[in-house]
């Protein structure tokens, strides 16, 4: 399936500062072409060869113990047996029980690269491509992605953050945050682009180059508008604190009035007994 597709994606810095021009994806990967099977081929193949295959059980002559006949072969009334591991005891071996075993499944070279095409121009069709001028990071630092992130309005998001090469302290500065998954350009794959919900790709990557900005500073956070169940829950809360403060109010004032009616009784019962 070809669509038509926007190769133009925004550009951002580092520091996540908007830059005025667009950067244009190579027409070489994002072509417009979308092959579903082929995607799906792909990801099958991957989280296949995730599994370890480790699942292991063991037939009767493996189990430990049954050596003996448990009773005479004639006489007793019961039917005969050999051993008590054979499966239909308790205790006893497993009958076509899982074996380790590899779950390896071979996509050719082509059919991966045109899933990862594909996966490319399916978030290129939903515009959730954004090109990274450069990360040039001096240090492992949490803070700066985090800002990154936040700055970029895509915190809530799945983000997969593909750089130019290798860059250590870029994947240390992303490792601790779970929505946010860095590796090499060419060492993603078509789950990684597919589990993401936003790309952000290092310009030198795409093999476009773009000079750094003079005064690049850092873009401020933009804040959310609550929506209207937030507002809903906001204004619940404010009610219940109302009218736990009425409760608590109302019982002290009916407490008041009934002390001085007690203090008043004694001096009325003194003053009849001096009339007497």
């Amino acid at each position: 399936m070809t669509d038509n597709i926007n190769r133009n994606a925004s550009a951002f810095t580092a520091l996540g500062t908007a830059r005025t021009e667009k950067v244009e994806l190579p027409e070489s990967t994002f072509d417009g072409v979308i092959n579903m099977p082929v995607m799906h081929q792909a990801v099958k193949a991957f989280m296949a060869n995730q599994r370890q295959g480790n699942a292991s059980t063991k037939i009767r002559k493996y189990v430990v113990g049954g050596n003996q006949k448990p009773w005479k072969q004639k006489g007793t009334g019961r039917a005969r047996q050999g051993s008590t591991r054979a499966p239909h005891f308790v205790g006893g071996g497993t009958v076509f029980g899982p074996t380790p075993r590899p779950y390896d499944e071979y996509v050719p070279r082509q059919v991966r690269a045109l899933a990862k095409k594909s996966a490319l121009n399916a978030r290129a069709n939903e515009n959730a491509i954004i090109v990274i001028d450069a990360f040039n990071y001096d240090a492992p630092k949490t803070a700066n992605l985090l800002s990154l992130v936040a700055r970029l309005d895509v915190a809530e998001k799945k983000v997969l953050i593909l750089t130019d090469g290798v860059k250590q302290n870029v994947f240390l500065s992303g490792r601790n945050i779970p929505n946010v998954h860095v590796m090499p350009y060419t060492d993603s794959s078509t789950y990684h682009i597919l589990w993401s919900d936003v790309v952000l790709v290092e310009a030198g990557a795409l093999g476009a180059t773009l000079e750094p900005l003079a005064n690049d500073k850092a873009a401020p956070v933009a804040k959310k508008a609550k929506s209207a169940a937030e507002k809903e829950k906001g204004a619940r809360k404010v009610a219940k604190r109302a009218a736990k403060t009425e409760a608590k109010a109302k019982p002290a004032a009916k407490k008041a009035p009934a002390k001085k009616a007690a203090a008043k009784k004694p001096a009325a019962k003194k003053s009849s007994k001096k009339e007497k």
